[in-house]
């Protein structure tokens, strides 16, 4: 996402769980009800937010329950997390364009954002620090 012209910076981490700071172990118990997320800061006047949400929806299956490409889990499951609360129209009405792409229910939840905690260092950034690491998003359509 950090590759969108807009986007002002990205960080990787946990939302909308139960428990406080975990850590990425704690998330792949499954116990922790955190989704794996991006914390995505852009620039409205570059990028409008159903645009950033198109972007989104490029880079996962929105139809997978519960998992994207070979990850399973919980933490895997497919959302948007709103901060501000006049982007919940937005949010879904991006859901629902995406909706009209698909025999199947789109899965992707919408929700305000309850919390959210950075995951450590080692992840941020990862395919720059990891270039040859597991990602399922063809990053090939982004440029650097």
């Amino acid at each position: 996402m950090k590759r969108i012209k807009g986007v002002a910076s990205t960080c990787v981490g946990f939302a909308n769980g139960h428990v406080a700071n975990p850590t990425y172990q704690q998330v792949c118990t499954k116990t922790t009800g955190h989704a794996e997320t991006v914390k995505i800061t852009y620039d409205p006047s570059m990028i409008s937010l159903p645009d950033l949400l198109k972007e989104f929806f490029t880079t996962i299956n929105p139809t997978q329950v519960n998992r994207q490409a070979n990850d399973i889990g919980e933490q895997y499951r497919s959302g948007i997390y709103f901060s501000d609360p006049t982007d919940e129209a937005v949010c879904h009405a991006a859901v629902a364009e995406e909706q009209t792409k698909h025999s199947q229910p789109v899965a992707t939840e919408v929700k305000p954002l309850s919390c959210f905690y950075p995951a450590d260092e080692s992840h941020q950034d990862y395919l720059d620090k990891n270039p040859d690491g597991y990602c399922h998003v063809d990053l090939s359509r982004f440029k650097k």
